[in-house]
């Protein structure tokens, strides 16, 4: 697991290979990744936009912008939590995503919440020692 805190903001992220959806002689590799925000601050906050950098082995970039998160843009209230699963394909065996989720708080005031760095790797990436 990999997190990150913003603002007292913490971001926690899962990834997970989803061998069955992915076809390594197609150099179709999926990942599904579970994500949970946690309200620590002592004001409700309200998750408006994200934006996703997404690299694979080979050194392709993608990015990715949009309101919300899976068709939401949640209020969380302080010690209030939200949870939600996506997922990601790549037509490389491992990569590594990282963003920010673009926050308000309730006087108006917007911020970013690092999302932290997360790899993505997969059973058919061979490991090299550096």
């Amino acid at each position: 697991m990999y997190s990150s805190e913003t603002n007292s903001i913490r971001v926690t992220v899962e990834p997970i290979f989803l061998a069955d959806q992915s076809s390594p002689r197609e150099n179709h590799f999926v990942w599904a990744y579970h994500v949970r925000i946690e309200n620590g601050s002592r004001e409700s906050v309200q998750l408006r936009s994200r934006y996703w950098r997404i690299t694979d082995s080979f050194g392709r970039v993608q990015e990715v912008r949009g309101p919300g998160v899976v068709g939401e843009q949640p209020v969380l209230e302080p010690g209030d939590a939200f949870e939600y699963t996506s997922g990601t394909p790549l037509s490389a065996p491992s990569g590594i995503m990282v963003g920010t989720y673009s926050m308000v708080n309730q006087r108006g005031e917007a911020f970013d919440v690092a999302i932290p760095a997360f790899s993505l790797d997969s059973p058919h990436q061979a490991v090299q020692l550096n």
